[in-house]
């Protein structure tokens, strides 16, 4: 039986969601979404678009992650085994566990000495740049369309030309002369 929620996402797009959401959490998105727990206000992974970094061919992970959304259920369904808890049958196991449950799982898959650890930070990893840094998307459109990890942390637009430019010192002083082949732009000559 095909898994899917009121929004009609696939078993795999809601278990890789709520990794995401347990690793940034966020506020859900509808009462009855089944990916984000809303364990924290405002948005989380989900919301700045870690499927869409996930999905991004450069991360090269892409072709792994039907096996990436498979292993998390199947570990849940286990943990869930384990821990004596009925999970909801018609979502994928994972996306059925309560919040704490979906952190503690992680949490034991991410741990030292878990044989699989590597895949797990890997996954988290990617999860959280796409709330930090929207790494799939470039940094000004991101801005210009008010991407909420960009905007959580106050990152500054850049300049009308596109560029980034800091007339005051971060650390109150400069660090550096600039170099004598900087170019107007500011790429080195």
């Amino acid at each position: 039986m095909e898994k899917a929620d009121p929004a009609g996402r696939d078993a795999r797009t809601m278990t890789l969601e709520a990794f995401a959401d347990t690793i940034v959490p966020g506020a859900k998105r509808t009462d009855r979404d089944p990916s984000v727990a809303g364990a924290a206000p405002g948005p989380g992974a989900v919301a700045a678009g870690a499927l869409d970094l996930l999905e991004t061919p450069a991360t090269g992970i892409t072709d792994g992650l039907d096996g990436y959304a498979e292993a998390l259920d199947a570990h849940a369904a286990r943990y869930a085994a384990e821990h004596g808890l009925s999970l909801d049958a018609s979502l994928p196991p994972f996306v059925a566990l309560e919040f704490a449950d979906r952190t503690a799982l992680v949490r034991t898959l991410t741990s030292p000495g878990h044989p699989e650890k590597e895949l797990w930070v890997l996954l988290a990893l990617f999860s959280t740049m796409a709330f930090d840094t929207a790494a799939h998307l470039p940094t000004a459109a991101a801005i210009a369309a008010g991407h909420p990890g960009l905007a959580t942390m106050r990152f500054a637009p850049p300049d009308d030309d596109g560029l980034w430019r800091f007339p005051r010192f971060s650390y109150g002083r400069e660090l550096a002369p600039l170099h004598p082949g900087t170019t107007a732009t500011g790429s080195p000559a």
